[in-house]
């Protein structure tokens, strides 16, 4: 493996512009690894959400040209019925799906069939860790909550997987 085959994933690295659109990286594959294995698979399994958010250009800043599929009031209300959906759910307003302990993830977080099938898929593939698959599960439980479902449907998890990139093989390679 050479640096251009890591290409497809990009990750920081010591520079701040590996997978940079337009600046180009000045590490080297030896660099880039060595800055990538700094986070170990304990300390991404913390971690609920990994996201790359792409770098914004500066006209879209000052023009807000920036579309979304959803306005914010829209966004705003479907959080507002998600965490009433949860307040009824757990009991207590207080209470969130990313506060679920294992035991209560098994009673919450009911999967169609082919959820679990997939997940089950995925986490070998990936070799996903016990609480990999916990915050996949609590994950996919808000998302469900968001579309106002009763249970995880497959592309509830699926969406949940994609917030886990940090976990792609190559980050640790």
């Amino acid at each position: 493996m050479n640096k251009n085959s890591l290409k497809e994933y990009p990750h920081p690295c010591r520079c701040g512009y590996y997978g940079h659109p337009t600046k180009p990286c000045q590490c080297t594959y030896q660099e880039i690894k060595k800055y990538r294995s700094k986070l170990s698979g304990p300390i991404i399994d913390r971690i609920d959400i990994h996201l790359e958010i792409p770098p914004v250009e500066f006209k879209d800043l000052i023009k807000e040209n920036i579309k979304s599929s959803l306005d914010s009031k829209t966004i705003r209300e479907k959080v507002i019925k998600a965490r009433e959906i949860q307040s009824r759910r757990y009991g207590s307003s207080l209470k969130i799906n990313a506060k679920l302990k294992p035991k209560e993830i098994k009673k919450y977080c009911i999967l169609e069939p082919k959820a679990e099938e997939f997940l089950e898929k995925v986490a070998d593939k990936f070799n996903f860790s016990a609480r990999s698959i916990h915050k996949i599960l609590k994950v996919s439980r808000t998302i469900a909550d968001l579309e106002e479902s009763e249970i995880i449907l497959k592309h509830h998890i699926a969406e949940a997987i994609q917030y886990r990139i940090l976990e792609k093989p190559l980050w640790q390679n």
